[in-house]
């Protein structure tokens, strides 16, 4: 993803999503929590996770997108870097976010968690 407006425009695309106020910043949200935001960091934004530990999986496993700063450090989020190599991984991990903000109805519709 090349900049917010990549976030925005494949978050958006998802299923019950649309854009919503989250700390007063519109971000793509379904069932009124929030996908993704800008996040703090130029360069970046920040990615919801569910749990610190695929937090952590994420940055260990590609730290060149996935870091956190201290604002981060104990919240299930994570930044990501605009324009690396991971659009693919980025696209899932925004679904698997999607999936795990999902009523029953709209995960049933859509089927296994990415």
């Amino acid at each position: 993803m090349r900049d917010w407006q990549d976030v925005v425009t494949f978050a958006c695309g998802l299923p019950g999503v649309s854009m919503a106020p989250f700390y007063g910043t519109p971000c793509p949200k379904v069932n009124g929590k929030a996908l993704a935001s800008p996040g703090r960091e130029a360069g970046s934004f920040a990615l919801f996770t569910s749990g610190l530990d695929e937090k952590h999986m994420l940055i260990e496993t590609d730290p060149a997108t996935f870091w956190q700063t201290d604002h981060y450090r104990n919240y299930p989020a994570v930044l990501a870097s605009y324009g690396t190599d991971a659009h693919e991984r980025l696209e899932t991990w925004l679904t698997r976010r999607w999936w795990d903000c999902a009523t029953k109805q709209q995960r049933a519709a859509w089927g296994e968690r990415p």
